[in-house]
């Protein structure tokens, strides 16, 4: 059977002031009136029945989530007490399905990124499903080809072709260097890494067994635990686990992994200048995620949720955000040091403002 997993458990700091600790990015309604968390979910119902759709999350979030996407049952939303990256995630959830259906295939999606057209999306979903299901033996990722030279993005190598449109993984590269990137770009062999994968989950188990085998005996003792002792035994082992992503723990080092184009635009909303590209801009170059009115003012971005009205006169090339008690004010060449002024928030002792 075929389950997918919505991985939902980042922090979003850069985008302070709305995203918050009790509140993160993946919740902010601020595309389309809608959350990133409720467009993942949505791309995912054109595939798949909503019972087979799992979201793990932080435990404080659960209710949120569980507000965000109704269509979920309970056993459906797993709750972390800690974040301990994602191969710890993804993880637990192979543990999960594989105990409920040893047959499972398990695709992993993000929540934090705009990916469009959907129809596309589906297309390309569907055949990583086919591909896990035709090479068992595989971990199979999603590669989006480059439109710039990004170096805040991991790559990958495509290799050989063993059907059309999916290719031998020759390697991943994680955040290049601008020189790198370019290269990477212009040879036509490397797309981005979108952090997305399907497999057979005993697939995924018997590496992470191999690679990580503290991790996998510590959340194979959780998922076969009595569900009403989980939680208390999630919350005594799970902090004990190594903390590294999947990249580096398992898909750098599996002996098979295949890659399938994901031909759609791929936008991560990694900060407020990405708006700029998910929202669009109006004749002044402006971009209002919130109602705004503006007066010789160009390139400006200009952010609040709710009905709270952003005005700007005479201004270029700002951020404006406007949280519910915290307000921000930068240029945008500045807006990645966002994530700087969060940690010196948390250093001061101002947590009431995180």
């Amino acid at each position: 059977m075929r389950h997918a997993v919505i991985m939902a458990g980042g922090a979003g700091t850069r985008l302070w002031p709305l995203s918050r600790r009790q509140r993160p990015k993946q919740l902010l309604r601020i595309v389309e009136g809608k959350s990133l968390m409720r467009l993942s979910f949505e791309r995912l119902r054109g595939i798949l029945a909503a019972e087979h759709v799992h979201v793990i999350t932080g435990a404080v979030h659960l209710p949120l989530v569980a507000a965000e996407l109704p269509e979920l049952s309970v056993a459906n939303l797993v709750g972390e007490p800690c974040g301990r990256d994602t191969v710890n995630a993804i993880g637990m959830m192979a543990h999960l399905l594989h105990r409920a259906d040893p047959d499972a295939v398990m695709g992993v999606f993000t929540a934090d990124q705009v990916i469009r057209p959907v129809d596309r999306f589906e297309k390309a979903i569907t055949r990583g499903y086919e591909t896990a299901e035709r090479f068992p033996d595989a971990l199979v990722t999603f590669g989006v080809r480059p439109t710039s030279p990004h170096t805040g993005l991991g790559y990958v190598h495509r290799a050989a072709e063993v059907a059309p449109g999916i290719f031998e993984v020759g390697e991943f590269k994680e955040k290049p260097s601008l020189e790198l990137a370019r290269r990477y770009v212009a040879s036509g062999e490397y797309y981005w890494n979108s952090g997305m994968f399907v497999w057979r989950t005993t697939t995924f188990l018997d590496q992470l067994a191999r690679h990580l085998p503290d991790s996998h005996d510590k959340l194979g003792r959780i998922a076969a635990a009595p569900v009403e002792a989980r939680a208390g035994l999630m919350a005594e082992l799970y902090p004990t686990l190594t903390k590294i992503s999947v990249d580096f723990a398992i898909m750098e080092k599996a002996p098979r992994r295949l890659v399938v184009e994901l031909p759609c635009e791929w936008l991560d909303v990694g900060s407020w200048t990405a708006l700029e590209d998910v929202l669009g801009r109006d004749g002044e170059g402006n971009v209002c995620a919130s109602p705004c009115r503006v007066l010789k003012a160009h390139g400006n971005i200009l952010v609040a949720e709710g009905d709270h009205l952003i005005a700007a006169i005479g201004v270029e090339d700002l951020v404006v955000v406007a949280g519910p008690d915290a307000t921000l004010v930068c240029r945008k060449q500045d807006a990645q040091q966002v994530k700087d002024l969060v940690a010196g928030l948390e250093r001061d002792g101002l947590t009431q403002f995180l």
